[in-house]
């Protein structure tokens, strides 16, 4: 795990489940960013492929290592059989679902370093909000 004083960067090898039930091996990332203190961005595939990103809430991630939790696009659920020790992610898109598995002690560590660099309830005190409005304006600030 890589921690920078605003970053945390966790390298994971998931698990992409087909129709089947049959699992390969994923190389991924899991990163967080002060600049965005509400947010977990999950990199799927090799660092030499154009990774695959999907940005969701850390609450989200948080929440799934518990119980099922999320709706729409992205659902996270923590694993109880045959893989007691994974955490399962579903990502859904037009294009189609993947079902993405994790080990569990791995995303809670990741997750332990994000609340290290801004504790849970202390997100707003990190949003810079003129570089967001600007962003979503498309002005500078």
């Amino acid at each position: 795990m890589v921690q920078r004083l605003s970053t945390v960067t966790c390298p994971v090898t998931t698990h992409v489940i087909d129709l089947k039930g049959l699992s390969a091996p994923l190389p991924a990332d899991l990163h967080y960013d002060m600049a965005d203190p509400y947010a977990i961005r999950l990199s799927l595939g090799a660092p030499t492929m154009r990774p695959v990103d999907w940005v969701f809430a850390r609450e989200l991630l948080t929440e799934g290592l518990r119980r099922p939790t999320g709706s729409g696009d992205v659902l996270v659920m923590p694993r109880h059989h045959p893989h007691p020790h994974s955490l399962r992610v579903v990502l859904r898109n037009p294009a189609g679902t993947a079902v993405i598995e994790m080990a569990m002690s791995e995303v809670a560590t990741f997750l332990q370093q994000t609340f290290g660099l801004v504790p849970d309830g202390e997100e707003c005190l990190h949003v810079d909000l003129d570089r967001s409005i600007s962003e979503l304006t498309g002005r500078r600030a």
